[in-house]
């Protein structure tokens, strides 16, 4: 990516003339079969990432929404959490290691293995954990939350290495592997298993139905291959590690004097309420459709459609930033992004009864790969900044710290949003006798346990007011008055600011 304007103008104004930094920065560009190396290797790394986080993010949610509430959805998304909190132990991870190993192998190899280990795990119970999840639903929150912890520490370890595994001209490739790998695993976890996982596309294609339990074993054994490699064929380099004493308080305390710095105090503010706009959207939206008849198999295929445009728009993003505006991709993408959430609400309200048509189904897919795309240039100019400005010497610490409160901003709301769905949703159980019909006021009618209720009772549960419709404006509202006021603004100045003021000196 081209995101390395900073570096290049901190340059130029030691010496080099205009001319001669363009031409060093076109050398730079290309790609040795090092860096090419490396780029396969973190693709990897962060594909199996991606596969977890596809599960609990995705496929997960879908396959419960028919036996739990929103309120019960919103407890399983807790799960997510830790991805979002793992700055609490990216010292430890930047810090404790076996020389012998390696600094980021000495925690990527373990950890890996304790994933394949879980998914093994959870695959020769999914029939138990699935056959009755309002019971179990706290369970299944618990062995996740592991799965996700487990991929979160890993995640610290990779960040760190891309800063050193790509020449420096290049480490801005780094968020593009990102983006890659990320997102396959994701979507392989989603949208892929989604699909084969549907009885309806089963049959339609005449393939056998693929189980939860043989994806987690396949990629259990992806898992301990690609492990084994790693241990016994990928050699680290050893990083310089002279200049800073890397012991767990003095990284503590480095990460402290990182947030004490003023604007990237601005920045977390701004990371911890960008995605507000969004998250009704992007945590109910498709939850919606499938309750209005949208079947699983054809939102699968909707996203799975999108896959290709979400890897071209990572790459154009990276293509896209200059060298003295990086966060332009970042910002301008926010409107498209506002606007597509605001189209998902109209289009829930108006969805068609099933069966639904071609064109319509044409029209769902183009509004979803638009939507991808303008989240897809976010996530890649955001991390790509985030790359450029960070300290390698504690580089997993420092890429956690930033990406920590990006990953946050999309995480912390999920829990209140699906809470929201309920609490403003206003639902009755309609009940016939004797020829009258009487309202009885019922917590929710979503799921089937709360369709049961209703139905032990000779009732038909009727939702006269959907509370997912006043989450989402109250969402949207939010999202545009804090962009104007706030991130627009605050983004530009920061992205003005040198990459020396962003490094501290280390203890």
């Amino acid at each position: 990516m081209s995101l390395l304007g900073d570096e290049e103008r901190r340059r130029a104004a030691v010496g080099a003339d205009g001319l001669g930094a363009k031409e060093k920065s076109k050398e730079g560009r290309s790609l040795s079969s090092k860096d090419k190396g490396g780029m396969a290797l973190l693709i990897l790394l962060y594909l199996i990432q991606g596969v977890p986080l596809g599960l609990a993010l995705g496929s997960m949610p879908f396959l419960l929404r028919e036996h739990l509430s929103y309120s019960q959805l919103g407890v399983f998304s807790l799960a997510s959490y830790p991805y979002s909190l793992k700055l609490l132990w990216s010292p430890i991870v930047d810090s404790i290691f076996l020389p012998s190993v390696g600094r980021r192998k000495s925690w990527i190899i373990p950890m890996q293995v304790v994933i394949g280990s879980i998914m093994l795990y959870i695959s020769f119970y999914s029939h138990e954990l699935l056959e009755n999840p309002g019971e179990n639903v706290y369970g299944l929150t618990g062995l996740f939350l592991t799965l996700v912890t487990m991929s979160a520490t890993q995640d610290i370890a990779v960040d760190g290495w891309a800063l050193t595994l790509l020449s420096e001209e290049n480490l801005s490739y780094a968020s593009t592997c990102q983006t890659i790998g990320l997102n396959t695993g994701y979507f392989a976890s989603f949208t892929v298993f989604l699909a084969f996982n549907s009885e309806a596309f089963a049959e339609r294609w005449g393939l056998p139905r693929l189980t939860l339990s043989a994806y987690l074993r396949f990629w259990a054994a992806v898992c301990y291959f690609a492990t084994i490699w790693l241990l016994f064929f990928k050699k680290e380099d050893k990083e310089n590690l002279d200049q800073a004493d890397m012991n767990i308080k003095s990284v503590y305390k480095n990460i402290w004097d990182i947030c004490k710095l003023k604007h990237v105090q601005s920045m977390l503010i701004m990371h911890l309420f960008a995605k507000i706009g969004f998250q009704a959207n992007e945590a109910v939206t498709q939850l919606k459709m499938v309750e209005k008849g949208l079947g699983r198999e054809d939102l699968a295929l909707a996203v799975l459609i999108d896959f290709p445009v979400q890897i071209v728009g990572g790459w154009l993003a990276a293509r896209w930033a200059t060298p003295d505006k990086p966060l332009r991709p970042w910002l301008y993408a926010f409107w498209p992004r506002l606007g597509f959430a605001f189209m998902s609400t109209l289009i829930v309200y108006w969805f068609p009864k099933p069966p639904i048509s071609p064109a319509f189904f044409v029209f769902l897919v183009l509004h979803t790969v638009l939507q991808s795309f303008s989240s897809t240039i976010q996530f890649v100019g955001i991390s790509a900044f985030h790359t450029r400005i960070s300290d390698p010497l504690i580089g997993g610490t420092y890429m956690t710290l930033l990406n920590t409160f990006t990953n946050l901003g999309g995480t912390w709301p999920r829990y209140f949003v699906l809470k929201g769905v309920d609490m403003f949703s206003i639902a009755t159980c309609k009940v016939k006798e004797a020829g009258e019909e009487l309202a009885l006021k019922a917590s929710e009618c979503v799921s089937d346990q709360g369709k049961a209720h209703c139905a032990d009772v000779g009732g038909e549960c009727v939702t006269e007011r959907d509370g997912y419709y006043w989450v989402s404006a109250i969402c949207i509202t939010f999202g545009v008055l804090f962009f104007v006021f706030y991130i627009a603004p605050t983004a530009r100045r920061l992205q003005a600011l040198p990459p020396a003021r962003w490094r501290v000196t280390l203890k």
